[in-house]
């Protein structure tokens, strides 16, 4: 088994200097507990911030006590990078954009140079320890560039990556002056999950949007490998807290709390203090209840949990101040000498108090404006082991998808927020039984160990896939071989597409046009003793007759429509009947002006609609509409209608650059014959050369061809090295 190394903005375990040293112990919730039992039964070491440490002997201290008992392996960071890097981008810039507070959100470059920084010195140390064969897993949003450093360095590692925290709408992503570059950076990894399918959905949009990267059931081609994104959401260790419920120590503080709430139902209502989950809009809706629902008064509590967090910002402070006078005014308005609505608590719950008070409470309350995933209501459900309880859970939750048989509501609707909770109170056991026996099920199915386990086999198996595609790489071997193929062959056939193979596609076709480098490089192929070029294309005739009419080529224009052999006239196969056009092309244009930016272009035999320009979703969005509707259409009318790269083409069945090559294959016995090209058109191609032939599909996806490059940078190197050894 592989060796995992898990990489972190914080280590598993807390450190706490004392008069006598330091002191370590494992931290409490979040990843740390998730993770443990996953990582703790298999050959793994964890990379994290140990905290602020005095001098080099403490951290070589901390260092080796970390490594011997807790298998970390610790960074080390400046007080000033953690405040720009922690505190800064992380917690001013991430956390609010990516929970839908721009309003808070700071753009300083000074926070992300420092983010910079220190995703560079993760790196540097995951570097200096990696193995060649070992799994390396980082997580969330304070390490979002790491994958991009880690490929650099380390180009052919296992990298998985996972955001524990929401991933916005493109709307939003695009506000960061930073966008590309986080992107870039988690497009390092060759997995990256979500909590949810519409996290990864955002993130594939921001793909398109921003990098022109489109996907095939999540599966992303770069220029150099084939990256997933998947949504596989976290689950809890369900046996843990479901077990405890039992424990003497447990059911004994449960005792203590029913005594104390003197029989009352209990509301149960736990979090971090922080604005993203929404306390302020529950406290308000909970006296909102209060008024609405009268016959509740002495008979219901509301324990408010709040865990202290980030007391040092601003919003924080002002969050505090918020809670603690609507927790006043609400125990003082509706309050009694013998019932206080709502007990309120600021601290951190240990293990054993916190399944103590989801044990006894009779409705949880978790209603973030947006949250991740939110573990505490699949924690509150799992110690239900007497099936009574109801969660009321916020849609905005990452868990409300998993949990659907709770209330869910609209965290901003108070009044449905008011009405669930009188729903919950007077809720049947019955019902209440039924309700968490589903998710309970469903929970004990996808623990967190189930969680792990299924990403790290969906990174293994993105692995294969890409080793799959990688195979065809023309590697260093075969091409000396087709090299030395070329040099000793005294008759040679090279079919190139023009589009896509010999150049980058543009937004407009007429932008492509070839620049010196390619045409000296063409003419002197086509000139060389022994070689027969082709040059083989969709454009039109008058397109590749401007461009490239006089470097000694054959051409063939239209996908094989019209031919012409080196130095002679267009001809075309067959005579075709076109009347079809009159029919099609209103059906374009229509398309074409309800997508800005798109645009028909009509030759001899075809009519094409180009949506390059197009706001990315809208056209890819338009262009399967308009597919969908002529195949419909074109059924009984002998026409073809193909998807290419940001076009759609519909033309005459029985045209296609198979055919129109045969007629160069055919004229002689070659030596030599290589095909090079990059879409679905130049499938033909490859289908119909002999066994021995070069052919060579550009960019990473299935082909007939039997190599693949990666661009068409890479295909003129190529050219260039063969017409060097003439």
């Amino acid at each position: 088994m592989a060796r995992l190394l898990i990489a972190s903005n914080r280590l598993p375990v807390t450190i706490m200097k004392k008069k006598t040293g330091y002191s370590f112990s494992p931290s409490i919730g979040g990843l740390a507990t998730g993770l443990k039992s996953f990582y703790g039964s298999r050959d793994s070491v964890w990379v994290g911030w140990a905290g602020e440490m005095d001098g080099q002997a403490d951290r070589d201290t901390v260092k080796q006590k970390l490594k011997k008992r807790f298998n970390c392996h610790p960074v080390f960071l400046s007080a000033g990078d953690v405040e720009k890097y922690y505190e800064g981008f992380s917690n001013k810039t991430i956390w609010p954009l990516f929970h839908y507070f721009p309003q808070y959100t700071a753009y300083d470059n000074t926070y992300y140079e420092a983010y910079v920084e220190v995703n560079r010195v993760f790196g540097e140390e995951i570097t200096r320890m990696a193995r060649p064969d070992e799994i390396i897993w980082v997580h969330d949003y304070h390490l979002m560039l790491l994958p991009g450093i880690l490929r650099e360095r380390l180009p052919d590692a296992t990298i998985g990556f996972f955001l524990h925290i929401p991933f916005p709408s493109y709307e939003l992503f695009r506000l960061l002056p930073w966008r590309r570059e986080l992107l870039t950076g988690l497009l390092g990894a060759d997995l990256i999950g979500f909590h949810t399918y519409d996290y990864a959905r955002h993130f594939l949009s921001s793909v398109l949007h921003l990098l022109g990267l489109d996907h095939r059931m999540g599966e992303i081609v770069t220029d150099e490998r084939l990256v997933k994104v998947d949504s596989v959401p976290m689950g809890i260790d369900y046996d843990r807290y479901a077990g405890a419920v039992g424990d003497a120590k447990v059911r004994e503080e449960a005792a203590i709390l029913k005594q104390r709430l003197r029989g009352r139902k209990i509301i149960l209502s736990i979090d971090r203090l922080d604005y993203t989950k929404g306390i302020p809009q529950r406290l308000e809706a909970f006296e909102l209840f209060l008024r609405n629902y009268p016959q509740w008064h002495e008979k219901v509590t509301l324990v408010l949990v709040t865990a202290p967090s980030r007391a040092s910002l601003h919003q924080y402070r002002l969050l505090k101040k918020e809670v603690d006078e609507l927790v006043g005014n609400i125990n003082g308005q509706y309050g009694t000498v013998g019932w206080v609505p709502i007990q309120y608590f600021s601290r951190v719950l240990s293990f054993t108090p916190l399944v103590a008070m989801y044990a006894v409470a009779d409705v949880a309350l978790i209603t973030p404006l947006r949250d991740g995933m939110n573990l505490i209501a699949k924690e509150y459900v799992a110690t239900k082991v007497d099936r009574k309880g109801v969660l009321v859970i916020s849609e905005m939750a990452g868990a409300a998808s998993e949990l659907g048989e709770a209330l869910v509501i609209n965290p901003n609707n108070k009044a449905e927020m008011a009405a669930a909770i009188d729903e919950a109170l007077a809720m049947n056991e019955e019902e209440q039984a039924a309700r968490n026996k589903v998710m309970q099920n469903r929970l004990k199915r996808w623990n967190v160990g189930k969680w792990a386990e299924r990403f790290v086999d969906r990174l293994l198996e993105t692995k294969k896939r890409q080793a799959g595609l990688l195979a065809k790489r023309l590697s260093t071997e075969m091409r000396r071989r087709l090299v030395n193929d070329y040099t000793g062959a005294r008759r040679r056939l090279i079919l190139l597409d023009y589009d896509g193979t010999l150049a980058p596609f543009c937004n407009k076709p007429e932008e492509a046009r070839p620049g010196p480098d390619v045409l000296q490089l063409l003419q002197k192929a086509g000139g060389t003793n022994g070689n027969e070029v082709v040059l083989v294309s969709g454009r039109g005739q008058d397109n590749l007759e401007d461009w490239f009419g006089d470097l000694g080529l054959g051409l063939i224009a239209e996908h094989g429509l019209w031919l012409r052999e080196k130095n002679g006239r267009w001809e075309t196969l067959e005579l075709l009947n076109v009347a079809w056009k009159e029919e099609i092309r209103p059906i374009l244009e229509l398309y074409a002006d309800r997508t800005p930016g798109a645009f028909v272009e009509e030759k001899s035999c075809a009519l094409v609609y180009h949506y390059r320009k197009a706001e990315p979703e809208l056209g890819l969005t338009r262009a399967r509409e308009l597919m969908n509707n002529l195949v419909n259409l074109t059924a009984n009318l002998d026409l073809q209608v193909l998807e290419g790269n940001k076009v759609v083409e519909v033309k005459n069945v029985g045209i296609n650059k198979g055919k129109a090559v045969t007629k160069w294959l055919t004229k002689e016995d070659w030596e030599f014959i290589l095909a090079v090209g990059d879409d679905w058109t130049d499938e033909d191609i490859f289908n119909v050369l002999p066994a021995a032939a070069y052919s060579i599909k550009v960019g990473l996806s299935h082909s007939q061809a039997r190599f693949c490059l990666s661009s068409p940078q890479e295909v003129l190197w190529l050219l260039n090295e063969l017409l060097e050894t003439n």
